[in-house]
Protein backbone atom coordinates (compact mmCIF):
# COMPACT_ATOMS: atom_id res chain seq x y z
CA UNK A 1 0.00 0.00 0.00
CA UNK A 2 2.07 2.94 -1.23
CA UNK A 3 1.43 6.31 -3.01
CA UNK A 4 4.54 5.13 -5.77
CA UNK A 5 2.05 3.44 -8.47
CA UNK A 6 -1.28 3.85 -6.82
CA UNK A 7 -4.04 0.84 -7.19
CA UNK A 8 -5.81 1.49 -4.04
CA UNK A 9 -9.42 1.59 -5.46
CA UNK A 10 -10.71 -0.84 -8.12
CA UNK A 11 -9.88 1.91 -11.23
CA UNK A 12 -6.18 1.08 -10.62
CA UNK A 13 -4.88 4.15 -11.94
CA UNK A 14 -1.04 2.86 -11.52
CA UNK A 15 -0.08 6.93 -11.33
CA UNK A 16 2.57 7.87 -9.22
CA UNK A 17 1.40 10.57 -6.94
CA UNK A 18 4.93 10.93 -5.05
CA UNK A 19 5.85 12.41 -8.43
CA UNK A 20 3.00 15.17 -8.88
CA UNK A 21 1.06 12.14 -11.05
CA UNK A 22 -2.66 12.56 -10.49
CA UNK A 23 -5.00 9.62 -11.37
CA UNK A 24 -9.02 9.49 -11.47
CA UNK A 25 -9.15 10.74 -7.53
CA UNK A 26 -7.32 13.50 -8.52
CA UNK A 27 -5.44 13.58 -4.82
CA UNK A 28 -2.14 13.91 -3.66
CA UNK A 29 -0.09 11.56 -1.61
CA UNK A 30 -1.02 12.86 2.01
CA UNK A 31 -4.08 12.89 3.49
CA UNK A 32 -6.50 15.62 3.15
CA UNK A 33 -8.57 16.38 5.84
CA UNK A 34 -11.53 18.08 5.30
CA UNK A 35 -12.77 18.60 8.74
CA UNK A 36 -12.90 16.68 12.38
CA UNK A 37 -15.93 16.54 14.05
CA UNK A 38 -18.43 15.08 16.91
CA UNK A 39 -20.79 13.48 14.18
CA UNK A 40 -24.06 12.53 15.86
CA UNK A 41 -25.69 11.95 13.09
CA UNK A 42 -24.77 8.35 12.40
CA UNK A 43 -26.92 4.90 12.98
CA UNK A 44 -27.36 5.11 17.25
CA UNK A 45 -25.71 2.06 17.63
CA UNK A 46 -22.63 3.93 16.39
CA UNK A 47 -23.57 7.30 17.60
CA UNK A 48 -23.97 6.76 20.47
CA UNK A 49 -24.23 9.55 23.42
CA UNK A 50 -21.03 11.28 22.74
CA UNK A 51 -21.45 11.27 18.72
CA UNK A 52 -19.26 10.04 16.31
CA UNK A 53 -15.58 11.07 15.84
CA UNK A 54 -15.65 11.91 12.12
CA UNK A 55 -12.70 12.30 9.81
CA UNK A 56 -14.09 13.24 6.53
CA UNK A 57 -11.53 13.35 3.85
CA UNK A 58 -11.31 15.47 0.96
CA UNK A 59 -11.71 13.54 -2.54
CA UNK A 60 -13.37 10.40 -3.41
CA UNK A 61 -12.88 7.20 -5.79
CA UNK A 62 -16.46 7.34 -6.88
CA UNK A 63 -17.54 10.69 -7.84
CA UNK A 64 -21.56 9.58 -7.41
CA UNK A 65 -23.42 12.62 -9.82
CA UNK A 66 -26.05 12.95 -6.57
CA UNK A 67 -23.49 13.27 -3.63
CA UNK A 68 -24.66 15.32 -0.71
CA UNK A 69 -20.71 15.78 0.52
CA UNK A 70 -19.83 17.29 -3.11
CA UNK A 71 -18.16 20.33 -1.50
CA UNK A 72 -15.80 17.97 -0.08
CA UNK A 73 -15.74 14.68 -2.08
CA UNK A 74 -15.68 16.71 -5.61
CA UNK A 75 -11.55 16.95 -4.78
CA UNK A 76 -8.56 17.09 -2.62
CA UNK A 77 -10.31 19.65 -0.61
CA UNK A 78 -8.90 20.52 3.20
CA UNK A 79 -5.71 20.16 5.28
CA UNK A 80 -2.91 18.49 4.46
CA UNK A 81 -2.22 15.50 7.29
CA UNK A 82 0.48 13.60 7.71
CA UNK A 83 0.06 10.06 9.90
CA UNK A 84 1.63 11.87 13.31
CA UNK A 85 -0.81 14.51 12.50
CA UNK A 86 -4.34 12.15 12.14
CA UNK A 87 -3.54 10.28 15.06
CA UNK A 88 -3.62 13.65 16.98
CA UNK A 89 -7.05 14.26 15.79
CA UNK A 90 -7.89 10.91 16.88
CA UNK A 91 -7.05 11.33 20.23
CA UNK A 92 -8.31 15.14 20.06
CA UNK A 93 -12.16 13.16 19.09
CA UNK A 94 -11.86 10.66 21.52
CA UNK A 95 -10.70 12.97 24.47
CA UNK A 96 -14.21 15.28 23.57
CA UNK A 97 -16.12 12.15 23.81
CA UNK A 98 -16.00 10.06 20.49
CA UNK A 99 -17.98 6.97 21.45
CA UNK A 100 -15.42 5.39 17.97
CA UNK A 101 -13.31 7.37 15.70
CA UNK A 102 -15.18 7.13 12.42
CA UNK A 103 -13.22 7.90 8.65
CA UNK A 104 -14.98 9.06 6.23
CA UNK A 105 -13.89 8.09 2.50
CA UNK A 106 -10.36 7.52 3.68
CA UNK A 107 -9.39 4.85 0.58
CA UNK A 108 -7.54 7.52 -1.23
CA UNK A 109 -5.23 7.66 1.44
CA UNK A 110 -5.11 4.84 3.13
CA UNK A 111 -0.51 4.90 3.05
CA UNK A 112 -1.36 7.84 5.34
CA UNK A 113 -4.07 6.58 7.47
CA UNK A 114 -2.49 3.02 8.28
CA UNK A 115 0.30 4.24 10.29
CA UNK A 116 -2.08 5.99 12.39
CA UNK A 117 -3.70 2.98 13.53
CA UNK A 118 -0.81 0.89 14.44
CA UNK A 119 -1.02 1.65 18.03
CA UNK A 120 -4.57 0.22 19.37
CA UNK A 121 -7.28 3.15 19.81
CA UNK A 122 -9.63 2.98 23.08
CA UNK A 123 -12.60 3.11 20.92
CA UNK A 124 -13.89 1.38 17.80
CA UNK A 125 -12.43 2.61 14.11
CA UNK A 126 -14.98 2.82 12.07
CA UNK A 127 -14.15 2.58 8.07
CA UNK A 128 -17.19 4.45 6.11
CA UNK A 129 -16.50 4.07 2.96
CA UNK A 130 -18.86 4.03 -0.59
CA UNK A 131 -18.31 -0.16 -0.77
CA UNK A 132 -16.04 0.21 -3.74
CA UNK A 133 -12.78 -1.21 -2.80
CA UNK A 134 -10.12 -3.76 -3.86
CA UNK A 135 -10.12 -6.97 -1.58
CA UNK A 136 -6.64 -6.81 -1.31
CA UNK A 137 -7.01 -2.91 0.38
CA UNK A 138 -9.72 -4.88 2.95
CA UNK A 139 -6.89 -7.45 4.00
CA UNK A 140 -4.44 -4.76 4.82
CA UNK A 141 -6.33 -3.20 7.08
CA UNK A 142 -7.00 -6.54 8.69
CA UNK A 143 -6.57 -6.03 12.29
CA UNK A 144 -7.30 -2.57 12.10
CA UNK A 145 -10.84 -1.85 11.78
CA UNK A 146 -13.24 -2.81 14.36
CA UNK A 147 -16.48 -1.74 12.32
CA UNK A 148 -16.93 -1.88 8.78
CA UNK A 149 -19.77 0.38 6.89
CA UNK A 150 -20.32 0.48 3.25
CA UNK A 151 -22.67 1.70 1.35
CA UNK A 152 -23.87 -1.02 -0.89
CA UNK A 153 -25.08 1.52 -3.56
CA UNK A 154 -26.19 -0.77 -6.34
CA UNK A 155 -26.81 -4.35 -7.94
CA UNK A 156 -27.39 -2.75 -11.26
CA UNK A 157 -24.32 -2.02 -13.31
CA UNK A 158 -25.73 0.33 -16.17
CA UNK A 159 -27.15 2.60 -13.30
CA UNK A 160 -23.67 2.22 -11.11
CA UNK A 161 -21.97 3.58 -14.53
CA UNK A 162 -24.53 6.37 -15.40
CA UNK A 163 -24.55 8.05 -11.72
CA UNK A 164 -20.91 6.91 -10.17
CA UNK A 165 -18.53 6.05 -13.57
CA UNK A 166 -18.18 2.57 -12.12
CA UNK A 167 -19.68 -0.08 -14.26
CA UNK A 168 -18.06 -2.64 -12.51
CA UNK A 169 -19.10 -1.54 -9.01
CA UNK A 170 -21.14 -4.68 -8.00
CA UNK A 171 -18.45 -6.83 -8.65
CA UNK A 172 -16.12 -5.27 -6.54
CA UNK A 173 -18.50 -3.97 -3.98
CA UNK A 174 -19.86 -7.34 -3.02
CA UNK A 175 -16.43 -9.18 -3.16
CA UNK A 176 -15.03 -6.32 -0.59
CA UNK A 177 -18.05 -7.08 1.48
CA UNK A 178 -17.75 -10.24 1.85
CA UNK A 179 -13.66 -9.87 2.74
CA UNK A 180 -15.09 -7.63 5.11
CA UNK A 181 -17.54 -10.26 6.97
CA UNK A 182 -14.72 -12.64 7.13
CA UNK A 183 -12.32 -10.51 8.58
CA UNK A 184 -14.76 -9.12 11.39
CA UNK A 185 -17.46 -12.00 11.73
CA UNK A 186 -20.93 -10.88 13.45
CA UNK A 187 -21.67 -7.95 15.36
CA UNK A 188 -20.43 -7.60 18.84
CA UNK A 189 -22.26 -5.39 21.33
CA UNK A 190 -21.77 -3.41 24.12
CA UNK A 191 -24.82 -1.51 26.30
CA UNK A 192 -26.15 -1.12 23.38
CA UNK A 193 -23.13 0.00 20.98
CA UNK A 194 -21.54 -1.26 18.23
CA UNK A 195 -18.30 -2.63 19.20
CA UNK A 196 -17.70 -5.01 16.06
CA UNK A 197 -19.08 -6.15 12.47
CA UNK A 198 -20.46 -4.75 9.53
CA UNK A 199 -23.33 -2.45 8.98
CA UNK A 200 -24.39 -2.29 5.23
CA UNK A 201 -25.86 0.94 4.13
CA UNK A 202 -28.08 1.46 1.05
CA UNK A 203 -29.27 4.51 -0.07
CA UNK A 204 -32.68 4.57 -1.92
CA UNK A 205 -32.67 6.64 -5.25
CA UNK A 206 -35.89 8.22 -6.45
CA UNK A 207 -37.21 5.81 -9.41
CA UNK A 208 -34.76 2.80 -8.64
CA UNK A 209 -36.57 0.72 -6.04
CA UNK A 210 -35.83 -2.40 -8.55
CA UNK A 211 -32.76 -1.70 -7.72
CA UNK A 212 -32.74 -1.31 -3.84
CA UNK A 213 -34.74 -4.47 -4.23
CA UNK A 214 -31.47 -6.07 -6.25
CA UNK A 215 -29.24 -4.95 -3.77
CA UNK A 216 -31.27 -6.33 -0.83
CA UNK A 217 -31.76 -9.30 -2.37
CA UNK A 218 -27.61 -10.55 -3.08
CA UNK A 219 -27.52 -9.91 1.01
CA UNK A 220 -30.17 -12.04 2.20
CA UNK A 221 -28.87 -14.85 0.16
CA UNK A 222 -25.16 -14.40 1.16
CA UNK A 223 -25.53 -13.84 4.88
CA UNK A 224 -26.96 -15.51 7.17
CA UNK A 225 -29.73 -13.39 9.57
CA UNK A 226 -28.01 -11.35 11.65
CA UNK A 227 -24.51 -11.93 10.12
CA UNK A 228 -23.97 -8.44 9.05
CA UNK A 229 -26.85 -5.20 9.96
CA UNK A 230 -27.93 -2.88 6.92
CA UNK A 231 -29.29 0.64 7.28
CA UNK A 232 -31.56 1.68 4.81
CA UNK A 233 -31.42 5.12 3.83
CA UNK A 234 -34.32 7.28 2.79
CA UNK A 235 -32.29 10.31 3.21
CA UNK A 236 -31.84 11.14 -0.37
CA UNK A 237 -31.77 15.07 -1.40
CA UNK A 238 -31.48 15.99 -4.78
CA UNK A 239 -28.95 18.68 -5.47
CA UNK A 240 -29.28 21.24 -8.11
CA UNK A 241 -29.31 21.00 -11.24
CA UNK A 242 -29.92 17.13 -11.33
CA UNK A 243 -32.01 15.37 -14.17
CA UNK A 244 -35.71 13.53 -13.51
CA UNK A 245 -36.03 11.52 -11.02
CA UNK A 246 -33.06 12.25 -9.65
CA UNK A 247 -34.13 15.85 -8.81
CA UNK A 248 -37.01 14.80 -6.34
CA UNK A 249 -36.75 12.92 -2.84
CA UNK A 250 -38.36 9.43 -2.65
CA UNK A 251 -41.78 8.61 -1.92
CA UNK A 252 -43.31 7.13 0.83
CA UNK A 253 -44.42 4.43 -1.73
CA UNK A 254 -40.84 3.97 -3.01
CA UNK A 255 -39.67 3.92 1.23
CA UNK A 256 -42.50 0.79 2.28
CA UNK A 257 -41.87 -1.02 -1.00
CA UNK A 258 -37.91 -1.06 -0.19
CA UNK A 259 -38.77 -1.19 3.37
CA UNK A 260 -40.92 -4.60 3.15
CA UNK A 261 -38.66 -6.41 0.85
CA UNK A 262 -36.01 -6.01 3.44
CA UNK A 263 -38.23 -7.41 6.05
CA UNK A 264 -38.80 -10.65 3.56
CA UNK A 265 -35.01 -11.08 3.60
CA UNK A 266 -34.95 -11.06 7.19
CA UNK A 267 -32.55 -8.33 7.23
CA UNK A 268 -31.76 -6.96 10.35
CA UNK A 269 -30.68 -3.26 11.27
CA UNK A 270 -32.01 0.47 11.08
CA UNK A 271 -34.60 2.31 9.36
CA UNK A 272 -34.65 6.24 8.50
CA UNK A 273 -37.61 8.59 9.42
CA UNK A 274 -38.73 10.67 6.65
CA UNK A 275 -37.32 13.65 8.00
CA UNK A 276 -33.85 12.27 7.44
CA UNK A 277 -34.03 14.13 3.98
CA UNK A 278 -33.06 17.17 4.90
CA UNK A 279 -30.16 19.31 3.85
CA UNK A 280 -29.90 20.64 7.77
CA UNK A 281 -28.24 17.04 8.52
CA UNK A 282 -25.30 17.79 5.31
CA UNK A 283 -22.07 18.98 7.20
CA UNK A 284 -21.27 22.38 6.99
CA UNK A 285 -17.88 21.88 5.06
Amino acid sequence: MDYSKCTLCPRMCGVDRTAGETGYCRCPDTAMVAKAMLHHWEEPALAGSGGSGAIFFGGCTLGCSYCQNRAISGGPVGTPTDSEGLRQLMEALIRQGAENIDLVTPTQYLPTVIPALKDPLPVPVVYNCGGYERVETVQALDGLVDIWLPDLKYADSALARQLSGAGDYFQAATKAITQMVQQTGPAVWQDGKLQKGVLIRHLILPGQVENSLKVLDWIGEHFAPGQVLVSLMRQYTPMPGLPAPLDRQITEEEYQSVLSWMYLNDLEGFTQEETAADRAFIPDF
